[in-house]
């Protein structure tokens, strides 16, 4: 029988003609009924909108450019929906629509006044751009503007100058859009009734993006501010393109090659991004970062709030988290609702949402959230539909395939738990007890950094969230640890935090860790994927990076002291995955996640503004003595 070989993200598979032509055909369909669909959806919104575009002013004079569509149908008032963009409005003329309205087109069939805004500074907007803008409390003169000061400025000329609006507006937007609309709902206009961030950017230093817990995601910092950072002299509709000459069809190889990080600028940029000079000169978590992030805002929120994450989202899984959780610190008045699903960044607005790479969630949860969630929610604040009742966290548990309601989260019953590493790479929820082996070690070198993906590619991508972690636990600079074989479902639900008791010849150490569902090697072969085998697969559930200078303050950092033992704590956000009886549990630790994560030259330096010369092998030590107990905590649901 003929084979053939596919490469598709992740996975080299070996079809027989039959699987082939059964795959293609599939594919075929896929994606046959999805151009109708959106030829339909094209043709709707040009025979039952009217596209406007205004130019509308701000309270220190710069006019922002806005696209409006408004119902043709006048005899009724329909509510406003926002969604403000530093991404374009595009496409631009008033006789050039966009092809899908609306967080999905429920909204657009149901009848919504829906605006696109190009926000200060991007686009066709007058201004100057300020990336994540700081909120100003206490505004004293018309030039004190912000994010929130711009989106109540422009609900108020909406409610003024578009007739047939019903005084209600709500916002929406994904990824920057997302941080956007959690300033809406900051000192929000009086009309402004529900708000979705979703994905919401909101620490770009933390955990969104551009950093984790201090340590700079290169691979997709890089491509996107090479584009989003880009001058703009003027409006223009046309974007910046994105850095494109890598020069050969691996990351590792060309963000090898181009060396220490100051080699950007110093043959790239050429000093000419603004947003990149930002990242450069501000290497740790001073007031820059700390003014940049909403959380400490979210106080007195008076519209209804539905923050809306995934936990397979590449860029930004802190966000939606430390949004909700900003806005319950504070006992706010209206519902504060979350909800976070088995998708990767956006997943939820587009697609089934029924799989990613070779895993399955047995459901289309992309139309369950659209329709059953967020749909019937805003028409509830914003057109008096019925209440859809909905818990305050309705939250997709990976594993068991299960959409879960509860009233707070993490869950209340949910107990704190910690899965101890042992020796002979052993993991435990017992706690270590006295023996001849308390830790185990590894060589650390930048010049041969651990991978972040098996795959071969420039962009970052979003695979390596679900891909099979194998690849890397046979490496001898990756520490494995795994559980026996689970006699029962284990089910967490809550963050997932990671406590590391290291020692190091170096000054300074990255220490990445992740968790980890080992499938047992019969595993039913049931990935999308065909001819995929599931046997000892390697589901990452949570991984992440701390860079060990930031240990005791994220603003101050400190060099480790090379044979001394330190305690590197950190947050590795949360999950809610039940790992199910018959698999194991594993934890892989590693100092380098290239390109994804830059090199640690494992010296305590500015590591933006090093050398080659910095960057030195480096030996770890990974400690699980009584005393010195290494762990991953997580929250175990009776």
């Amino acid at each position: 029988m003929m084979h053939f070989i596919i490469q598709r993200p992740g996975q080299r598979l070996r079809l027989s003609g039959l699987l082939l032509c059964g795959f293609l055909t599939l594919l075929t369909h896929q994606l046959a009924a999805q151009i109708r669909a959106n030829r339909e959806d094209s043709l709707y919104i040009r025979e039952n909108y009217t596209k406007l575009e205004r130019m509308i002013p701000m309270r220190d004079g710069i006019k922002l450019f806005t696209s409006i569509y408004v119902p043709k149908n006048t005899s009724e008032k329909y509510p406003i929906l926002l969604d403000r963009t530093p991404y374009s409005v595009a496409p631009y003329g008033e006789d050039k629509y966009k092809t899908s309205l609306g967080p999905s087109m429920l909204f657009a069939r149901d009848g919504y006044i829906i605006v696109y805004q190009d926000v200060r500074g991007k686009y066709m907007s007058e201004g100057n751009f300020v990336a994540v803008q700081p909120f100003i409390p206490n505004k004293k003169k018309k030039t004190d503007v912000d994010e929130s000061s711009d989106t109540n400025d422009t609900i108020e000329w909406l409610l003024k100058n578009i007739p047939n609006n019903n005084g209600r507006v709500g916002s929406w937007g994904i990824s920057a859009p997302g941080f956007y609309t959690t300033m809406t709902a900051i000192d929000a206009h009086p009309a402004l009734k529900i708000a979705s961030p979703q994905a919401p950017v909101t620490d770009w230093f933390m955990g969104d993006d551009r950093h984790h817990n201090g340590a700079f995601f290169l691979m997709g910092t890089f491509a996107f501010l090479s584009s989003y950072g880009a001058p703009r002299p003027e409006p223009t509709p046309k974007g910046s393109p994105s850095f494109s000459a890598y020069g050969t069809p691996s990351g590792y190889e060309f963000y090898k090659n181009l060396g220490p990080i100051r080699n950007v600028n110093d043959n790239i940029f050429k000093g000419q991004n603004a947003i990149w000079n930002q990242m450069m000169d501000h290497p740790n978590y001073d007031e820059f970062w700390q003014a940049r992030t909403p959380v400490p805002h979210l106080k007195n929120i008076r519209p209804a709030v539905l923050t809306v994450g995934g936990w397979f989202d590449q860029e930004d899984l802190y966000g939606p988290l430390k949004t909700y959780a900003g806005i319950e610190r504070n006992n706010p008045k209206s519902p504060n609702l979350l909800v976070m699903g088995p998708w990767i960044h956006g997943g939820w607005s587009r697609g089934p949402g029924e799989s990613l790479g070779n895993i399955r969630f047995d459901s289309p949860t992309g139309p369950f959230y659209r329709e059953t969630i967020e749909f019937p929610l805003f028409g509830h604040y914003l057109k008096d539909k019925p209440d859809p009742q909905l818990p305050k966290a309705y939250i997709f548990e990976t594993g068991s395939n299960q959409w879960k309601k509860y009233d707070s989260w993490p869950p209340k019953a949910a107990q704190e738990k910690k899965l101890y590493f042992q020796p002979n790479g052993k993991l435990s929820f017992d706690a270590p007890k006295t023996g001849s082996a308390s830790y185990d070690e590894y060589v650390s070198d930048p010049n041969k950094p651990v991978p972040y993906t098996n795959e071969i590619r420039t962009i970052r991508g979003a695979d390596f969230m679900y891909e099979d972690q194998r690849f890397t636990a046979t490496r001898p600079d990756v520490l494995v640890y795994e559980s026996d074989t689970l006699t029962e479902d284990v089910t967490i639900s809550g963050n997932v935090m990671a406590d590391l008791f290291v020692s190091t010849t170096g000054t300074d150490a990255d220490f990445i860790v992740k968790l980890i569902d080992v499938y047992p090697n019969n595993a039913p072969n049931n990935s999308p994927i065909p001819g995929t085998k599931m046997g000892g697969f390697q589901l990452l559930i949570r991984g992440e990076v701390m860079r060990a200078k930031f240990r005791n303050s994220f603003a101050k950092p400190e060099a480790m002291k090379p044979g001394e033992v330190s305690e590197v704590k950190f947050d590795m956000q949360d999950a809610a995955h039940t790992f199910r009886k018959g698999h194991k549990i594993m934890v892989q630790v590693q100092s380098s996640w290239f390109p994804l994560v830059d090199r640690n030259p494992q010296k305590f330096v500015d590591i933006y503004h090093a050398t080659e010369a910095d960057f030195q092998k480096a030996t770890h030590r990974v400690y699980f003595s009584p005393k010195q107990p290494s762990s991953v905590s997580v929250r175990v649901m009776p």
